[in-house]
């Protein structure tokens, strides 16, 4: 596979994605505020980095575009494939979190991303990503929704991958030290060269179309339910949890900080504002306790619809 090529082919697609995406949410958001770009170049790379932040249904959406190179793969990357330790690298991809106002419309967090390595053995590449879903007052026709699009992401290119890769995210976005899942989960995918270039590429393709119609609907449905200060103070304390994993767990920010990557783009996936609070608990019987108990596990929300899949 001629690399340089593929890099071509991932990137004019990565960078399309970015401004559909865009549009599609500042079309949801409907007010005045639109996307600010923010165009960097550093000494290992380009990006393009859009932000939205006070609009009418989002606090704040950021759009990340970037595509990388070093001279050596960073820890974050090598740890899985030692065999690559040393390497010099490229890797390109579009990331993005979206944090709502209203508590009831759920954060979301989408990736794609193509990384290719040199060795004396020839070029290692591969593709990963995913979306997923963090709510913070638990709706069933959400959940539902939000799976039923992700195995429509997938079924085109076998159906052993829906199940592979729910239960890979369901497996990646978990707190270890609370015992918890971050949200209602999605898709997860590393390492995929199965297939082919072409094959990868257009699964690739597939996820990160989807995510739009994944997620505006669930938008659209819950960003005009009232909602009181009791449920502000919630969403900010949930969004707590959010920043912990991003900042202990996730893959991606540890390679953009390993790899000199731009700091204000790799966090830009923070809230704006968020809260933690001592030993709070919920009251028994309450949404929020609800929230844990009935949402925040692993679930097959295929089947609650009455879907099968193949796993």
């Amino acid at each position: 596979m001629d690399t340089s090529e593929a890099l071509k082919r991932v990137t004019q697609y990565l960078r399309d994605l970015q401004v559909r995406i865009c549009t599609g949410l500042e079309e949801t958001d409907g007010g005045a505020a639109g996307f600010h770009e923010d165009a960097w170049e550093q000494e290992n790379g380009v990006g393009r980095t859009r932000i939205l932040s006070s609009g009418q249904v989002f606090e704040q959406a950021g759009v990340n575009f970037s595509h990388v190179h070093g001279s050596a793969l960073p820890a974050a990357a090598s740890v899985r494939h030692p065999e690559l330790g040393g390497s010099p690298f490229e890797a390109t991809g579009v990331s993005l979190v979206v944090h709502p106002h209203n508590p009831f419309v759920p954060t979301s967090h989408m990736n794609v991303r193509f990384f290719c390595a040199d060795t004396p053995d020839g070029p290692v590449w591969w593709f990963g990503g995913g979306f997923d879903l963090t709510p913070y007052y638990g709706a069933e026709a959400d959940a539902v929704h939000w799976h039923q699009t992700a195995f429509k992401a997938c079924s085109a290119f076998g159906s052993d991958l829906y199940p592979r890769f729910k239960a890979a995210c369901d497996d990646y976005f978990y707190l270890r030290h609370r015992n918890e899942q971050r949200g209602i989960g999605g898709l997860f995918f590393d390492d995929f060269s199965e297939g082919g270039f072409d094959h990868a590429f257009a699964l690739t393709r597939s996820i990160g179309d989807h995510y739009l119609p994944a997620y505006l609907p669930i938008v659209t449905r819950h960003c005009d339910t009232p909602f009181s200060a009791e449920h502000r103070e919630f969403q900010l304390y949930r969004r707590g949890r959010y920043v912990e994993f991003n900042l202990v767990y996730d893959r991606g920010t540890l390679f953009g900080l390993q790899s000199g990557g731009r700091i204000e783009s790799i966090l830009m996936s923070l809230p704006p504002n968020v809260a933690w609070r001592y030993g709070w608990q919920a009251e028994p019987g309450s949404p929020e306790q609800r929230l844990v108990q009935d949402f925040l596990k692993p679930r097959d929300w295929l089947a609650a619809a009455g879907q099968q899949v193949s796993s």
